[in-house]
């Protein structure tokens, strides 16, 4: 019980995490009861608990973890952080807990999956939970099948997404486990509940037997539809609103919204994947389809046919194949093929849907015109085929190309069409199938109806039939007024019996409509009693058809009261319904008149009619009057009485008098009665004439206008302008025109047929009467209000004299609006005249466009045009685009047919040639308004291009670019725009102008809809990615747009759209919607009666921007916008408008008070980062320059825009230098206020500064030169350190100012160049400086030298790069410079480096000439001092710091510190002493610098004796203790970046501390991309270093020097193992090379290097490919030429020599004859001794090829004997031993030695032994005898014969030092590992482990054995369990009797033993193995 009191102490978190299972037990219970009484959801208890709740989950006590799950289902429910927890918990579920046989723990697991997807975490589970369905394991497989359908069965399809799992649906099935194959039954079931039949084309391959199953299981399922009945944590009002109904029992009417909330519609089609088809097209494919023979052309269809039978298709470029299977079908002459073309275009529109929309408009008319074939296949296909290509696109793409074949003589395709048009019609929807497509089909079918072929006329009456049901009677009536009643009535029949598409969906989209005015259309049914019946409608799905009827029965019957409002607005335009029956009334004879009029008028009153007695007839006419005044309507014969009038004396009447009182009757009859055209037609041609006259002109008028309300104005006005045209009397023509300018603006423009009036006009203009000619123009200035500019276009070919007039007129109308109709409308009902108007505005306006003549110009786009706009020469592009533009002009206006000029005009919409995309962009908007409305076709395949034009970088094009989307967007309007997937992929791209134009431009649109597609929620993501965009203007301009985005999608959609967002981003863009809502205007409404005017001001306002191109009018669209704003004050958006506006004018204000304060850097997180991805990326330039061009200078401006405050942006970058002496003394004084702006900008203010650089201002140079040198003690203070980015577009453009005239300039420039050092690595400056010594000006040359000098002499010869004798010969050339100053300065520098590193620098600079080599000499001899031992860093080059910085000073600023002084310096520092610690003087201080730098051998220099005061001596002495940081657990939280993840590894490999060194180094090289990157010198460098190290004899003294050695030894192996293999060989050569030329060198380096190339040569095998074979033989050449032949026969020593053949024997054998190809690096090969010998070797092995080839040792001796005949003895003895040696064939080798052994007893092969090493004679000795043990049949030796193979057994690798960290590719700086290698090189120089050079020291430890237990790369929390670990096996060594030198001597040969040699026996290696496993537990 002792132990249960221990840890029942333990805080509750640390008890869940014991090693005692009931401590953990007792955990989860207390963890449990903790989370429930938590009652604040962020409470920082929760946190605590983050990194444990998977433990909760996978513990691996049954008991504990129920509890445990129970604790976890707490947390998850409770906590506000619990979404962290997500995937490693749901995968911990998955794996640990699924697999349980306790059914409550899968109870539990499966409540805590449901619990994630409760708090908005559902894709992780269900991404845990389809991995889980890969297990092997069928039980965990059964349960994440069932907690995918419990999860889906109550969160409902919107919130689990199907389309994964009915992916893997399929392959559940495959499975072996019935349990499996059960569960997924259910799961199918499940998924039929939600999407019905989209389920079956997936599974359509399922076992027959198990479809089978499933069908019967799919019948039972109910039909209701499927409800969510668990909630969301953002779904709460849902679940209330649930929870409510199930209160009450059943649904409430709150149901019928939800049903269609809970249920999206899912389309098979969306579950399926695309299949890519382009691609496997038969290669000759395009050739075969063109073929002769019309076999080859149908395989090359059938290949096509197969490929399009995918259900669903990938999107592509599939231009070309439609245009050659449109090709087949219109031009084969093979009927069979035709159907075939027809079939694949058929399954190509039904595979891409919506994609196949663009090509749509090609195929259509190619097709119709097809079905003049009388085959019933083809037809059968050709139908098929265009009713796919129809669900591709819309009818308004493709009216023009169907209405242009209606007109066709061939009979069938009339009938085809019409057909065609019929089952089209059954997709639309009411609002779908506007006025405006209703209005030129139904004329066309019309005519159909009346044709001579039967089966025209049926098809034609189909149509209507169909149009009539979609659209309903009240829109298609106008048009049929016409027809006769047989036809109507057989048209309604027709209309019965229809079946549409969308059935219930109508009247449900009717519904809607009528409660939402979203769109424009009325719906099918209205009127006040039309919106209760409408709502019945909805519900009932064959109701639809009922209501217009009913209503179209109702009013015929007359006397009614209901007959005026019964037919609501049928009357708003067209005919109303009573005179559908009316306008045919007959005319009736004078007698039926006669008895007619007499039954209602007095007796007297017909006599007098014509009385001779002007009196009596004027008397007459009173009583008339009084008559008709009293007359009911239903009673009035209005014609028996107009024709009463016009009887004799009638319209002749000469008496003004009773003419006054005559037409003032006719009009009281019009107005009273049910006055029908024929009445009309007897009193106009009276009231014409009268029109003039001066005293009934004005009754007369007003009797027409009576008329014109009773008959429709647009009737009316035809025949009054007829008839007045038809006479001669100039004074009616006058009127006529006046009356009609005046009834327009009464009544409105809505139906009148323009194109009368206009040729009537043209009349009139022509006349020679000016008051003719005045009204004429009147009459176009009133037309113009409505129609707009297009109407000028009529006149253009007027003289100029009228048509100045004409436009003068224009502009008096211009920036009125059209008053609102007064008449017309006095019968119509409320319910619906508004939604009509502005319907009937857009029809007048699309009349007008219509009517324009246009031209088609389809054979003036001609191949050989296409071909110039294509051309390789952009002039003669230029002229094809010329060509276009004089076509278009000379057409005016033009038919959709341009046959292929939209990809010409495509492909240069990205031409290189800027303003050849200019003259693109005006050709596309001078297109626009040439062709019209009809331009909509073209918006996918020309409009979306124009749109990524508005991402060019040059200003005036984006400008271009948006005038041209403008000009389209007011032909085709929005919805074009914005289907489909195209515009939310132009945002998706990054680029910044593309996003600020495009979302500036939905800013100005979208408020102006009513309704937009669904599609434009694809958009969303990437708004709320601008929103997060690091340019200024983006933000913006994307939180402009929000509120109008929201305005359409609701905050609900917009909402839940953050759910993908990371969580950072979510808050963040979840606040600015917050702030959008309250923002967000109303939706424009229908114009309403209260602002009815608006009416009026919409088409002026959409038509103003066009006048644009035909004047210059930029102020009309200015002026109109505001207008339209005002006139829509009455609707429900003026608040929110003018709230916006407000804000607007105010900001500006705003800006110029509290201008400048505020920060003038803004921080924008990971913008430089990005940034520099940017660059890296090539998405912006580089900055690299001579001279600054203007678009570098754009470019910054750009990027500073979002970091830089505005006006000081502005001050930056002014033309006038003073300007810029402001900003710098700005920015010099918030440099301190604002250090962490200054480092988040600090690329953006260098590059501006190096702009500076290059002004002839020297007060700007000074000042920026001051800001510089405070900038520097800055960001050192801060120990910031450049990144590559900032330092390579920075320090260049500096060195160019070292060689200013100006000497103070030069001095200011060296001091910052200096400062530079603190905050960038030396060895990097060194780089840029040496080259600045390639300058041409001289004074630069040689200061650059003269800064070298002081680098070298401040930082010792490592910084030289790349090697110091590369360096130093480059600065030698320097000494024969023609300038002086260059010369002293170049020797200077030499006599620096001399001074530190002694006559190694004659060696380094090479050969100089006699007269260079004579001078530096001299200048060595007078002014060398004595190398010192190691360069100490100069005190006043580099001030000590002396603040004392705070231990966490922010170490994720530290960039690579390469400058190691620094670092000392720094914990120096972090010690004591600060500035308040009493001073001790400089003589009696530490030299802590020497100290450091300390390596053995240190001079002595005596300083001469001064007198001191001796108290201060004996104060304590503070040596300060190397400070090293340990690696902090939160390691991985804390490198996010690369950058600073390699940043921290640079500070463990430049630690003090050797073990913390070393594991820097094996994380270096644990990750193979960095390893690859360090070049052969820094590769040579770190094994000088490292082999020096383990033969330094004082690590053996360290506390843990074996250790030490061993991990060193691992190291080596990890370096050769990962560096890249050739930098890697060419570095140990070179190291070879040098080890054996230096006479210091101890013979121990040169054999341990050699043992590295062995091991090279082993693994050769498998590297030789990747190795660059060139460079290496050039380094074998080069060592060659050290050591010819004489030398090494004087070298006692044989085996450097020896390994360098074994290499190149290796690589004869690998590569053969081959090998001779890659002698190409070495100049004359022909005095190479490396050919020479590379010959040999071949020769040799051609020879030997025979008895290669017998590898079995039992042929040995036969080899041998062969051998032996035809070669020397040593020869063969060397082959063999060169076998021992390699690793493939060593056991080959024995065996061969051991025959040879046998055969020559007497041959000697100590010679071979001799010189190799201890270790390898013992192994050979030990392999001889063990094969003659084996040979004599004693069976293995059992236990170990020597030492190593115990070295080998129990060599643990001291893996502690390999730190795995999580280098995630995040954009840090990537910097290359050459950097880190020289840092280590640094320390190693530091640490004095380069001159240890005890030769006669024995070697430590096998250096290259491989290690018998696989290394792990062991995190950070392993390290100290692993030191625990090494310890014991220390001890454990101890114990085994090894005599250390034992041990040493036998160390260093194991390369050549490889593990798999006999000695290492396997059984005995087991068996160690066990032992120290059981010594360690």
């Amino acid at each position: 019980m002792g132990d249960d009191s221990e840890w029942m102490k333990l805080p509750i978190d640390q008890k869940c995490e014991h090693k005692l299972w009931k401590a953990r037990l007792n955990g989860y219970e207390e963890a449990l009861k903790l989370f429930q009484k938590i009652d604040d959801e962020k409470s920082p208890e929760w946190s605590k608990y983050l990194g444990l709740i998977k433990k909760f989950v996978t513990d691996s006590n049954a008991v504990a973890q129920l509890k445990g799950l129970e604790a976890a289902l707490a947390y998850v429910e409770n906590a506000h952080v619990a979404g962290k927890t997500t995937g490693e918990v749901a995968s911990g579920v998955v794996t640990k807990v699924f697999n349980q046989p306790k059914a409550r723990a899968k109870e539990l697991g499966l409540d805590i999956c449901l619990m994630y997807i409760e708090i908005e975490k559902g894709e992780a589970v269900q991404e845990e939970l389809l991995k889980g369905l890969d297990n092997k394991n069928p039980k965990i497989i059964v349960a994440c099948i069932e907690t995918l359908r419990k999860a889906l069965s109550e969160f409902g399809s919107k919130i689990i997404s199907l389309k994964p799992i009915i992916k893997v649906l399929p392959k559940l099935f495959e499975s072996r486990e019935k349990a499996v194959r059960d569960e997924a039954k259910l799961l199918a079931v499940e998924i039929y509940r939600w999407i019905r039949d989209a389920l079956r084309p997936p599974l359509q391959n399922i076992n027959s037997v198990q479809l089978k199953e499933l069908e019967e299981e799919w019948v039972k399922v109910s039909s209701a539809a499927p409800k969510q009945t668990r909630f969301l944590r953002s779904q709460q009002e849902l679940k209330a609103k649930f929870e409510q109904q199930q209160a009450v029992g059943g649904d409430a009417d709150g149901g019928d919204d939800d049903e269609e909330e809970a249920v999206p519609q899912v389309d098979a089609y969306e579950l399926l994947e695309a299949v890519e088809i382009l691609s496997k097209l038969p290669k000759d494919f395009y050739e075969k389809i063109e073929a002769k023979k019309w076999q080859e052309r149908k395989e090359a269809l059938e290949a096509v046919e197969v490929l399009v039978k995918n259900p669903k298709l990938e999107s592509g470029d599939y231009a070309d194949l439609v245009k050659v299977l449109k090709k087949v079908v219109g031009k084969d002459t093979n009927v069979m093929l035709v159907a075939l073309a027809a079939k694949c275009l058929a399954g190509l529109a039904t595979g891409l849907r919506k994609k196949f929309g663009q090509y749509a408009g090609h195929v259509v008319p190619t097709i119709l015109e097809k079905f003049k074939e009388k085959k019933p296949q083809v037809v059968q296909a050709l139908q098929e085929a265009i009713d796919a290509i129809f669900l591709t696109t819309t009818l308004q793409n493709i009216s023009e190309d169907v209405l242009a074949v209606m007109d066709n003589k061939n009979p069938t395709i009339k009938q085809q069409t019409s057909l065609f048009i019929a089952r089209s019609f059954r997709h639309c929807t009411p609002s779908t199938l506007p006025k405006s497509l209703l209005k030129p089909f139904c004329a066309a079918l019309l005519k159909h109806i009346n044709d001579s072929a039967p089966e025209v006329r049926d098809a034609g009456f189909e149509a209507l039939g169909t149009a009539l049901k979609v659209a309903g009677e009240k829109a298609v009536n106008p048009f049929l007024a016409d027809v006769d009643k047989l036809k109507l009535d057989r048209i309604k029949e027709c209309a019965e019996k229809v079946e549409l598409v969308y059935g219930k969906k109508t009247g449900g989209a009717a519904e809607k409509k009528e409660g939402k005015p979203v769109t424009g259309k009325t719906p099918a049914v209205s009127g006040p009693g039309g919106d209760k019946e409408t709502k019945d409608a909805a519900t009932k799905p064959g109701s639809l058809k009922k209501a217009p009827t009913a209503k179209s029965g109702g009013p015929p019957k007359k006397g009614k009261p209901a007959a005026a409002t019964g037919m609501g607005g049928a009357g708003a335009k067209g005919k109303k319904g009573p005179e559908t029956k009316e306008i045919f009334e007959s005319e009736l004879s004078i007698e039926v008149c006669e008895e007619k009029a007499a039954a209602v008028l007095p007796a007297s009153c017909i006599q007098q009619l014509d009385s001779g007695n002007w009196k009596e007839r004027l008397a007459c006419m009173e009583e008339f009057q009084k008559a008709v005044e009293l007359m009911e309507r239903s009673e009035m014969p209005c014609q028996a009485l107009v024709r009463m009038l016009a009887k004799k004396p009638g319209w002749k009447e000469t008496n003004f008098q009773v003419m006054q009182m005559k037409l003032h009757i006719v009009a009281l009859i019009a107005q009273k009665g049910n006055f029908s055209k024929t009445s009309a037609q007897v009193v106009l041609d009276g009231l014409v004439d009268k029109v003039g006259d001066v005293k009934c002109g004005s009754n007369a008028k007003e009797a027409m206008t009576a008329i014109a309300e009773a008959c429709q104005l647009p009737w009316t006005a035809e025949q009054v302008v007829a008839m007045a045209f038809s006479q001669k009397n100039p004074k009616n023509q006058s009127e006529t025109l006046n009356w009609l300018s005046n009834a327009i603006k009464e009544f409105g423009f809505s139906g009148l047929n323009v194109k009368a009036f206009i040729s009537n006009v043209k009349t009139a203009l022509a006349a020679t009467n000016p008051a003719v000619r005045t009204s004429a123009i009147t009459l176009l200035g009133v037309m113009y209000l409505y129609v707009g500019p297009p109407l000028r276009m009529f006149f253009e070919d007027e003289k100029p004299a009228l048509l100045s007039q004409i436009d003068a007129e224009f502009e008096k109308m211009q920036g009125q609006t059209a008053p609102a109709p007064t008449r017309g409308i006095s019968r119509h009902s409320g319910g619906s005249g508004d939604d009509g108007e502005e319907e009937e505005q857009e029809d007048v306006v699309n009349d007008v466009v219509d009517l324009l003549p246009r031209t088609d110009i389809g054979d003036k786009i001609t191949a050989e045009l296409v071909s110039k706009i294509g051309d390789k020469n952009w002039k003669i592009r230029k002229e094809g685009l010329d060509e276009v533009t004089s076509i278009i002009n000379d057409a005016k206006f033009i038919q959709p047919n341009i046959g292929e000029l939209p990809a010409a005009l495509k492909s240069r919409l990205n031409d290189s040639n800027k303003i050849l995309v200019q003259q693109t962009l005006s050709i596309l908007q001078q297109l626009a308004t040439a062709m019209g409305p009809n331009i909509k076709q073209h918006v996918k395949n020309l409009g979306i291009p124009v749109i990524t034009v508005l991402g060019d970088s040059k200003n005036n094009v984006r400008a271009a670019a948006l005038a041209t989307v403008n000009a389209w967007a007011e032909q085709t309007g929005m919805k074009e725009w914005l289907e489909g997937e195209d515009l939310s992929a132009e945002l998706k791209k990054e680029n910044p102008f593309l996003r600020q134009e495009l979302l500036g431009w939905l800013a100005e649109k979208l408020p102006t809809l009513r309704s937009v597609p669904s599609d434009l929620l694809l958009c969303v993501p990437h708004l709320y990615s601008c929103l997060e965009d690091r340019n200024g203007d983006v933000r913006k301009k994307a939180q402009d747009a929000l509120p109008f985005f929201m305005m359409h999608l609701g905050f609900e959609k917009m909402a839940k759209a953050t759910g993908k967002l990371k969580p950072t981003s979510k808050d963040q863009v979840l606040a600015m919607l917050e702030k959008a809502k309250a923002n967000m205007p109303a939706k424009p409404a229908p114009p309403a009666k209260a602002s009815s005017r608006a009416v009026g001001g919409a088409p002026p306002a959409k038509f103003q921007p066009a006048s644009a191109l035909a004047e210059d009018s930029g102020s009309n669209t200015m002026e109109s916008k505001p207008d339209a704003k005002k006139a829509k004050a009455g609707g429900p958006s003026s608040k929110a408008k003018g709230v916006q506006g407000k804000k607007v004018l105010s900001k500006p204000n705003l800006k110029e008070d509290d201008d400048k304060s505020g920060p003038i850097f803004i921080i924008v997180p990971n913008g430089k980062e990005q940034r520099m991805k940017d660059e890296k990326g090539l998405k912006v330039l580089k900055w690299n320059f001579t001279t600054p061009r203007d678009e570098y200078i754009e470019q910054l401006k750009t990027q500073m825009s979002s970091c830089v405050a505005k006006w000081l942006q502005d001050e930056m970058f002014h033309a006038d230098f003073q300007h810029h002496n402001k900003a710098l003394a700005v920015m010099i004084e918030h440099l301190e206020s604002e250090k962490d702006g200054v480092i988040s900008c600090l690329d953006l203010i260098l590059k501006w500064l190096t702009l500076r650089f290059f002004d002839t201002n020297t007060s700007v140079l000074m000042k920026t030169l001051e800001y510089l040198k405070l900038l520097f003690n800055l960001l050192s203070q801060e120990e910031y350190h450049l990144t590559e980015n900032e330092a390579s577009s920075f320090i260049p453009y500096l060195i160019l100012k070292v060689g200013e005239p100006k000497d103070v300039i030069r001095k200011d420039v060296r001091a910052i160049l200096n400062r530079m050092c603190l905050i960038y690595p030396a060895s990097k400056m060194f780089t840029f400086i040496m080259e600045g010594t390639k300058s041409k000006n001289s004074k630069q040359r040689a200061e650059c030298l003269e800064e070298l000098g002081c680098l070298v002499e401040s930082y010792g010869m490592n910084v030289c790069q790349p090697t110091p004798g590369k360096a130093l010969k480059e600065m030698a050339t320097h000494i024969g410079d023609r300038d002086n100053t260059v010369r002293n300065a170049a020797l200077n520098t030499i006599v620096t480096v001399y001074n530190v590193h002694g006559d190694q620098v004659f060696k380094l600079i090479g050969n100089l000439s006699d007269k260079d080599m004579s001078m530096l000499e001299e200048r060595i001899k007078r002014s060398a001092k004595r190398p010192s031992a190691a360069p100490v860093r100069q005190v006043e080059e580099k001030p000590q710091r002396t603040q004392n910085i705070s231990a966490n000073a922010s170490m994720l600023r530290k960039g690579p510190a390469e400058d190691m002084s620094s670092k000392l310096n720094q914990n120096r520092n972090m010690g004591s002493h600060s500035e308040t610690a009493h001073t001790v003087p400089r003589e009696f201080q530490l030299d802590l610098d020497e100290i450091e730098n300390d390596n053995g051998a240190v001079r002595c220099e005596m300083p001469a004796l001064v007198q001191h005061k001796l108290d201060d001596i004996f104060e304590p002495v503070l040596i300060p203790e190397p400070k090293i940081r340990s690696v902090s657990p939160h390691f991985d939280d804390m490198h996010s970046s690369i950058a600073s993840t390699i940043n921290f590894v640079i500070s463990q490999v430049a630690s003090g501390d050797i073990n913390t060194s070393i594991k820097g180094l094996a994380q270096l090289f644990q990750i193979e991309s960095l390893a690859r990157e360090a070049s052969t010198g820094v590769l040579k460098d770190l094994m000088h270093g490292l082999i020096t190290l383990l033969l330094d004899s004082r690590v053996e003294d360290l506390d843990k020097g074996v250790q030490v050695i061993r991990s060193v030894n691992l190291l080596v192996l990890k370096v050769l193992e990962k560096s890249d293999q050739t930098n890697m060989l060419s570095a140990l050569l070179v190291l070879l090379q040098d080890s054996l030329l230096a006479t210091a060198s101890s013979p121990k380096f040169s054999e341990l290097v050699m043992k590295c190339l062995w091991r090279m040569v082993r693994v050769l095998p498998e590297t030789v490919n990747s190795i660059n074979l060139d460079r290496i033989l050039l380094d074998v050449h080069i060592f060659l030429k050290a050591f010819p032949k004489e030398k090494l026969k004087q070298c006692k020593n044989w085996v450097p020599m020896r390994t360098l053949k074994t290499l190149l024997h290796s690589l004869c054998k690998l590569k053969g004859p081959k090998i001779l190809d890659h002698l190409t690096m070495i100049e004359n090969k022909n005095e190479s001794d490396l050919e020479a010998y590379l010959y040999r070797i071949l020769k040799y092995s051609m020879d030997q090829s025979g008895s290669k080839s017998d590898k079995d040792t039992e042929k040995g001796a036969s080899c041998i004997e062969e051998k032996a005949s035809k070669a020397k003895v040593s020869d063969i003895l060397a082959e063999i031993f060169k076998k021992i040696g390699s690793k493939e064939n060593t056991k080959e080798g024995l065996a061969e030695l051991y025959e040879y052994k046998k055969k020559y007893s007497d041959a000697d092969i100590e010679p071979f032994l001799k010189n190799s090493s201890q270790f390898f004679q013992s192994y050979v000795e030990r392999g001889l005898r063990l094969i003659e043990t084996e040979r004599e049949g004693k069976g293995s030796i059992a236990g170990s014969t020597g030492i190593s193979s115990q070295i080998e057994g129990t060599c643990v690798p001291a893996s502690t030092h390999t730190v795995s960290s999580s280098i995630g590719n995040t954009n840090g700086e990537e910097v290359g590992p050459s950097v880190y290698l020289e840092r280590l090189k640094i320390l190693r120089q530091r640490c004095g482990l380069d001159n240890a050079k005890q030769e006669d020291r024995p070697p430590v430890t096998s250096l290259l054995s491989k290690p018998a237990v696989p290394t792990v790369a062991s995190s950070t929390d392993m390290l100290h369990s692993k030191l625990s670990q090494l310890r014991e096996s220390r001890e454990q060594y101890q114990h085994l009797d090894l005599d250390s030198n034992q041990t040493h001597s036998s160390g260093l040969g194991t390369t050549l033993a490889s593990p798999s040699s006999a000695a290492a026996n396997i059984d005995d290696l087991k068996k160690r193995l066990e032992r120290i496993k059981s010594s360690r537990k």
